[in-house]
């Protein structure tokens, strides 16, 4: 047990309250904003984001294909920013996602979505910030103040606004009911936190992490989480990609972490972690079904949708840990700060 707690590792703890503070407290806005989505009934959604905030966008890309038939479509906040180019927006949602909403770059392309007819919807932890005043409607994550410069509780409050605009938007009672289950079931998620992987990426400055569909979102993450913290280089894959090339730099011993749901894509993905793991690299899944790759805890939530909510948390709580392992502050790493603002 470490003599300081760290603010990455109190924030980390603090995941479940912050999510049950969005799920009572960010409701009204949720539900204003699915509102203007039935009104408005956007042929196609278009997302906004950088950084963790873009594995967001990722991770509701997939959400929204899944639950409610309604593709996604990735804009570069430079298009406005720097090219000042149009698009054809009036069909469209357009949804920002920014933890600080400062961003002068998400905020101009939030602005010209606006101008160009689009519902505009921004997801933050500041709805005062300069991203609010640009978009028509603005979802509070309610996850209270971060002060470790790594993401966490923000993340997956961002996460799970998401999750919950797309059920109230669709009245998806299922999934409105798992994520009203989720807090108590992420208290648990932060309690695993992996020490057979830790021991693993000993002595390794290099990991793949991998997923697929809502998974891969968090695989990606997690790699950005990996670098941040850690200083480990970590390059994140669809298990469906893996094999098409990167699997050739795997050698003797070699950590992969492969983040699995619940879900459809989970026989696939144990399926390439064993193949994986035959070529002798140290694989870790978040799964039951693999047989050559070892098994890691994992919370297995009330939906598909959620159990990645879960898997990142208990990332967190193992990332943190590694990080001081290794003798590293995760809450200040070298060379970065809390917001950054890109033009």
């Amino acid at each position: 047990m470490q003599d300081t707690m760290t603010k990455m590792r109190r924030e980390v703890l603090e995941i479940p309250d912050a999510v049950e503070r969005l799920l009572t407290r960010g409701l009204p806005d949720i539900e204003a904003a699915a509102e203007a989505l039935r009104r408005k009934n956007p042929v196609f959604l278009a997302t906004v984001a950088r950084g963790s905030s873009d594995h967001v966008a990722t991770f509701l890309k997939y959400s929204s294909e899944l639950s409610t038939g309604v593709p996604v479509a990735s804009i570069g906040p430079s298009i406005a920013s720097i090219y000042g180019a149009s698009l054809k927006l009036e069909q469209a949602g357009c949804i920002s996602i920014s933890q600080s909403g400062q961003s002068p770059d998400i905020v101009a392309m939030a602005a010209a979505a606006t101008q160009q007819g689009a519902l505009t919807l921004a997801i933050t932890n500041d709805p005062q910030a300069p991203l609010g005043t640009a978009s028509q409607r603005t979802i509070d994550i309610h996850a209270g103040p971060e002060l470790s410069v790594a993401a966490t509780k923000t993340f997956v409050n961002s996460a799970v606004a998401a999750l919950l605009l797309l059920a109230r938007w669709k009245d998806d009672r299922d999934l409105t009911a798992a994520l009203h289950a989720l807090p108590e079931q992420l208290a648990r998620a932060c309690e695993m936190h992996w020490p057979e992987l830790r021991g693993a990426l000993k002595g390794h400055s290099s990991v793949f992490t991998l997923g697929r569909g809502p998974s891969w979102a968090m695989s990606n993450e997690a790699a950005l989480k990996f670098k941040e913290t850690c200083q480990i280089h970590a390059e994140s894959y669809s298990s469906a990609e893996v094999l098409h090339g990167p699997v050739s730099i795997v050698g003797s011993g070699f950590p992969v972490l492969g983040l699995s749901a619940g879900d459809a894509a989970e026989d696939a993905l144990c399926e390439v972690a064993d193949a994986i793991a035959l070529k002798g690299a140290q694989v870790f899944v978040t799964s039951d079904k693999c047989q050559k790759a070892a098994r890691l805890d994992h919370v297995r939530t009330d939906h598909p949708l959620t159990d990645p909510v879960a898997l990142i948390t208990s990332f967190y709580a193992m990332v943190e840990r590694l990080a001081t392992q290794r003798g590293i502050n995760p809450d200040t790493p070298r060379h970065l700060k809390k917001v950054t603002e890109t033009r």
